[in-house]
Parts: structure tokens; C-alpha cells; sequence
């Protein structure tokens, strides 16, 4: 196996929901979730997905707060990730982001790299985000914005201040 395909890109994104699942507000979110879901399963590059007990991960607790939903997915790269993001149901779900979710201002999505065959935990996702909030964009990290190259992905992580959790 050659180093490039030694690591596997993992992602998570985290969102503060406006209203409950089962309210008319997020009727339309609920309703694209298992499409959306079918089309990364079925695209260029994906690996994994995290799933709860409904084939989605919308009954997957993160950070202890049941207004957060969280997304978590590998990937063979960014250039698979991005693609995906950016196009059909998914461009369409991001455009309307703001309809179903509150707006937080800090780090509610982070990237790492994973051994190829390494399916992240919830906590891990949790520790990749508590970093990032805490250390800015870094190996063990980062953004689309700010990436990092696959060596990297065996850093140490940095020590994460108390409070940098979900709380608004």
C-alpha cells in the first residue's frame, strides 16, 4: 500500500438544530436526509458513515446536547469530500442550512486523517473539534480552508482550556 493510500480523510460537522426533529420547521431536512445519505454512500471516493439505529446519525448523541445533530463520514481525500459537498442534494441542503440550523460562531466542522481502515468515534470526533476550537487549524485538525497533508496525521495533541464545549 503506498502512502497515499495509507490515511483516509475523516470528517464530522456538528449543528445546533432551530426546532425538533419532528416539528414542520425541519420537515424538509428530515425528508432529504435519506436521499442525501444514499447519494454520499453512492459517490466517487466515500468510505464510511457514521449511523445510528435509523440509518442516519441524527439519534447519535454528541457533546451531551440533544438540540446538536451530528455528520460524520470518511472519505479517500478532500478532492472526494469536496465533490460530494458541492453538488446536487447536498449544495441544495447547504444552501438552505440556515432555515434548519442556528448559527454558531465556532468550529462546528473539522478534518482529520485516519489509518485507511480507522472508523472514528464520536469522541474522537468531539477531540478533533475541542482542538481545533482551542489550537486553530493543525495536523491533528483542520479545515478545507486550512489542510494539512496526510503525513501529518500523528500529531500529539495540544491541551484543550475548560469551556470550549457547545454551550451558546
Amino acid at each position: 500500500m503506498t502512502s497515499a493510500h495509507a490515511y483516509e480523510l475523516a470528517q464530522v460537522n456538528i449543528a445546533r438544530l432551530k426546532a425538533p426533529l419532528d416539528a414542520p420547521q425541519l420537515k424538509d431536512f428530515v425528508a432529504a436526509l435519506d436521499p442525501v445519505n444514499a447519494d454520499a454512500d453512492a459517490a466517487d471516493g466515500f468510505v464510511w458513515r457514521l449511523q445510528g439505529d435509523g440509518g442516519d446519525a441524527t439519534d447519535v448523541a454528541v457533546f451531551g446536547d440533544d438540540w446538536l445533530i451530528i455528520n460524520m463520514s470518511v472519505w479517500r481525500d478532500a478532492n472526494a469530500l469536496t465533490a460530494f459537498m458541492y453538488q446536487g442534494r447536498h449544495r441544495e441542503m447547504l444552501a438552505r442550512r440556515r432555515e434548519w440550523f442556528e448559527r454558531i460562531e465556532q468550529a462546528m466542522v473539522a478534518m482529520w486523517w485516519v489509518p485507511a481502515g480507522h472508523r472514528p468515534t464520536v469522541a474522537e470526533a468531539e477531540a478533533r473539534l475541542l482542538h481545533l476550537r482551542a489550537n486553530g487549524p493543525t495536523p491533528y485538525a483542520f479545515t478545507l480552508r486550512t489542510s494539512f497533508p496526510a503525513q501529518g496525521a500523528e500529531p500529539v495533541p495540544l491541551e484543550v482550556p475548560d469551556g470550549l464545549g457547545c454551550s451558546v
